[in-house]
């Protein structure tokens, strides 16, 4: 699966979020040890939205503007 992510350089080294994801955030000293951690954080917070949803029924619909 493919994420889009937002990477921002900060004093202290790189903060990157998954726009898609709402709360999945991580950081990092350089860009590749925060790309790193945010795959991490993508799994876990993947693995922890598929537990809360156990048991629900899951559909999809669509809005349109």
């Amino acid at each position: 699966m493919r994420y889009k992510i937002a990477l921002l350089k900060t004093d202290e080294g790189y903060s990157v979020s998954v726009p898609g994801l709402p709360g999945c955030w991580s950081q990092g000293i350089t860009e590749e040890e925060a790309l790193q951690n945010i795959q991490d954080a993508i799994q876990e917070y993947l693995a922890v939205r598929d537990g809360l949803l156990e048991g629900a029924v899951v559909r999809e619909i669509e809005v349109t503007p």
